[in-house]
């Protein structure tokens, strides 16, 4: 047990309350065997679902296909990459260069059609200036591009938002994956494009898929409870709100137990006489409605403690949760146990991944005798600084 190992040497073992992965079999195998719970980076999660609505819708491909095109000779071309510099300055548009999808990475093809509209007429005059065999977007291209972005343009923003690595991320899930849900009804009804259009409905059908096993997930969903901005408001399903719920009162439950006294090290009453060997017939019995007693405190101790703070009103959006709880410690203490547990889950793995992205970079051939100290010294002060 390698990972193991490597949590206890680091001192984490007991600090580690859940992975956030992608939806890989081997992943999904770690932490089973590390019995730590799981749950699906959010990015990973639009990724799959928009790349799948995109991809079948043959006027989208055409114009991504011919936008890629355009891209390519641009950034190839060191007379076509001049010509447009040159333009941009006359125009007085931005000196920005144009961007080319990754296949991997449905964002990257937002971010292309998005630079190539706002360099339209720029693009336009370059092309016409140059001897190429290049096809131009024509102004249809660019009203279908238009409708696309709008339509994508909620999926981007959530991903940025979620992808972020100093705020309380995990408890944003559910509620923004509503949003995304609101947004797309609202612009199903302005599309006018057929291809704008079929992406829409192929989108809100997958999404309906994936918010469903979001608001099933026990660690999203109690962090979406446990964050005082959102609570049940978040859930897009009142059901799946009412067993996030019932789930949250056990857990409190049980976390007051475990602050309980042990029944067994607690000393019982005498029942008549004490036979001379020390031994007494009702020990199990009076262990065992002791323990019914707690057991039935701490559940209806933890009921009214959640009931408590569901009852009040949300806190603004834009406050911090980690504050709230700070300032609620005592009024509801083991709901502040719960939420130091459960709002540390980050919702992408992407801040992870940054961080191996900048080890590469700074492990090159010319820096190849770097030690591991200093390695890990420079990685600290590039995330920290």
């Amino acid at each position: 047990m390698v990972k193991r190992s490597l949590m206890e040497e680091w001192g984490i073992a007991s600090k580690v309350r859940c992975l956030v992965t992608y939806a890989a079999a081997n992943m999904i195998s770690c932490a089973r065997i590390l019995q730590i719970r799981q749950t699906i980076c959010i990015a990973h999660s639009i990724n799959l679902p928009v790349k799948k609505s995109c991809d079948p819708i043959t006027m989208l491909t055409d114009i991504r296909n011919k936008t890629q095109q355009i891209v390519t000779y641009f950034r190839s071309s060191t007379t076509a990459k001049e010509k447009l510099a040159q333009i941009q300055q006359q125009l007085g548009t931005p000196l920005h260069k144009l961007i080319n999808e990754v296949p991997t990475r449905w964002n990257s093809t937002y971010h292309m059609l998005e630079r190539i509209t706002e360099q339209k007429e720029a693009v336009w005059v370059s092309l016409a200036s140059l001897r190429n065999d290049i096809t131009p977007l024509t102004p249809e291209d660019f009203d279908v591009i238009e409708e696309i972005l709008r339509v994508l343009s909620p999926f981007e923003q959530a991903t940025r938002e979620l992808s972020e690595e100093k705020r309380v991320s995990g408890s944003k899930v559910i509620p923004l994956m509503r949003m995304i849900h609101i947004e797309l009804q609202h612009q199903a009804s302005t599309l006018t494009r057929p291809a704008a259009q079929e992406l829409a409905e192929n989108l809100k059908r997958r999404l309906t898929e994936s918010t469903c096993n979001m608001e099933s997930l026990s660690v999203m969903t109690l962090a979406t409870l446990l964050d005082p901005r959102f609570k049940t408001v978040g859930f897009c399903s009142a059901l799946k709100a009412t067993d996030a719920v019932k789930r949250l009162k056990s857990e409190c439950a049980a976390e007051m137990r475990s602050h309980e006294p042990d029944p067994a090290e607690e000393p019982s009453s005498s029942h008549g006489s004490e036979p001379s060997s020390g031994h007494n017939l009702w020990t199990p019995f009076d262990m065992e409605v002791q323990e019914n007693r707690m057991n039935s405190n701490s559940t209806a101790d933890s009921i009214v403690e959640v009931q408590r703070y569901l009852a009040e009103g949300n806190t603004p959006r834009t406050q911090d949760p980690l504050q709230y709880w700070k300032n609620n410690r005592k009024t509801y203490p083991h709901l502040y146990l719960l939420a130091l547990k459960y709002l540390c889950t980050p919702s992408s793995s992407v801040p992870c991944e940054r961080v191996f992205s900048k080890a590469g970079e700074l492990v090159s051939k010319r820096r190849n005798r770097l030690g591991a100290k200093t390695l890990q010294k420079l990685l600290f002060l590039n995330k920290n600084v």
